[in-house]
């Protein structure tokens, strides 16, 4: 093992312990739990095959789906929905559907993170303040007009020193090599609130081995109900998707092997089984995890594999160094992780050369806000297909004038039914005393409501003086 490893195995230890317990309290679970999805992260996922340097574990995307879940279906379901989930990532990378993963629009999957990113900022604002939590996405938005009121200041404060000590502690580089600003920010703050007994809400600690709730035969038999299943399938197919494009990303950092997508998923998917059978919560691929191993200088899988080993001697040694942290420094650090989802760099990029894009990206994250993630996400897919399909069905029609000979008019692009109101209107305008020549192979596609229509035009012409080409391509 190189000293390289070593050190980025520290690094990596250090910033997924805040964010292993800052992710689980935001998902309505023990904090425990969100460790125990690190350890596997580490020991299972990052022990086989697929990508070696990035990093797996619980992550702030799926906080919103998993409070949801657990509000839902209540604790003992989270084990067998996140089982059922591995079991599918297993099956799609056994399957050799990895690599479709990359079909998927990146407007949708940026405003996938968006919304994400939009409902964990509103709740977690609220656990800044130690305040109660509004149950729907647009509840937690509308109520933070009379949060003021309602919050803590003290807590507040905690929560925001830590949001300003994340976003200042980075601008020293040297120092943020040296201490993680997660670390330092959530370590800053238990010091001085402890130090001063500052009253305010703490992590409950109970032990690993009383958080962990492996599930029961009866509970395997929810798999049967239909928002069960549901709610599989989204914690599959988005934990993918995460996965896989947080795998380009890191690919992008390094020059050392690449990802192969199928492997990876395989390996997502083995990992979120055993925590499925722990009874912890579900795990995706971190690119702020991936990104701290790739630049603290990691070579191999073993500077991940290691930072397992950490979070399991830290969790075994010193549990109980949990409970000094103050819930409002874990939610600063969530609304920190929350606004780096929302993609506004890249929207002004899209804004200045494919606007509809944006409205894709918009339109999902508003529909998850609004709805839930699965939901808007199957919007933001249904949306961006149709926009796939104006974009390509594009239809011109040129007309020729030969005189005495009549007229010649080519149709070409894409006849499809959505172009199909311009092309009978061009058609249409035609006049009705000349001799008319339909030549349509320069089409490259025509379905069959705009065969149909061609048909009717055809026929209709004034006393047959509409002759056809079909010389279709």
């Amino acid at each position: 093992m190189r000293k390289a490893d070593l050190f980025a195995s520290l690094v990596v230890f250090l910033v997924a312990l805040p964010l292993c317990v800052g992710v689980a309290i935001a998902s309505g679970v023990p904090a425990e739990l969100g460790l125990v999805t690190g350890i596997v992260g580490g020991l299972v996922a990052g022990a086989l095959p697929g990508s070696s340097l990035q990093v797996s574990g619980p992550a702030a995307g799926l906080t919103v789906l998993v409070y949801e879940a657990v509000q839902a279906y209540g604790m003992e379901a989270l084990g067998v929905l996140v089982f059922g989930a591995g079991l599918v990532q297993l099956g799609l990378g056994v399957l050799r559907l990895g690599r479709w993963f990359r079909a998927v629009s990146v407007a949708v999957v940026q405003g996938m993170l968006a919304g994400i990113g939009l409902v964990l900022i509103a709740g977690q604002v609220y656990a800044m303040g130690d305040a109660s939590t509004p149950a729907s996405g647009l509840g937690k938005i509308a109520g933070l007009m009379s949060l003021a009121g309602d919050a803590e200041p003290v807590a507040l404060a905690i929560g925001g020193a830590t949001v300003a000590v994340l976003v200042l502690w980075p601008r020293w580089r040297r120092g943020a090599r040296a201490v993680p600003a997660p670390l330092l920010a959530v370590a800053l703050v238990s010091v001085v609130t402890g130090v001063f007994d500052v009253s305010v809400r703490r992590v409950e600690v109970r032990g690993l081995l009383d958080a962990v709730r492996p599930p029961s035969p009866g509970d395997l038999g929810r798999l049967m109900e239909v928002g069960v299943l549901e709610t599989v399938l989204a914690f599959a197919l988005i934990a993918s998707a995460e996965s896989l494009f947080s795998a380009a990303a890191v690919d992008r950092l390094h020059r050392g092997p690449r990802t192969d997508y199928d492997r990876e998923l395989i390996a997502q998917g083995a990992g979120n089984a055993v925590c499925g059978v722990l009874g912890a919560l579900p795990m995706t691929a971190v690119i702020v995890r991936s990104a701290a191993n790739v630049q603290a200088g990691a070579r191999t899988k073993a500077s991940r594999v290691l930072h397992g080993v950490w979070l399991l001697l830290f969790t075994a040694v010193l549990p109980g160094m949990l409970g000094v942290i103050p819930v409002a420094a874990l939610a600063g650090l969530l609304v920190h992780a929350g606004c780096k989802l929302v993609p506004v760099r890249e929207v002004r990029v899209l804004w200045r050369g494919h606007r509809g894009e944006v409205v894709v990206l918009g339109v999902t994250a508003v529909a998850i806000v609004v709805g839930n993630l699965f939901e808007g996400v199957l919007v933001g897919l249904a949306l961006a297909v149709a926009k796939t399909a104006w974009d390509i069905s594009h239809v011109h029609v040129e007309t020729e004038d030969r005189g005495d000979a009549g007229l010649v008019v080519r149709v070409v692009g894409h006849a499809t039914f959505l172009r199909l109101p311009k092309l009978l209107d061009a058609l249409e305008a035609l006049p009705h005393d000349r001799d008319v020549r339909l030549e349509l192979g320069g089409l490259r596609h025509v379905d069959h409501a705009c065969a149909v229509a061609l048909e009717g035009w055809a026929a209709g012409r004034d006393h047959g003086r509409a002759a056809t080409s079909s010389s279709t391509t």
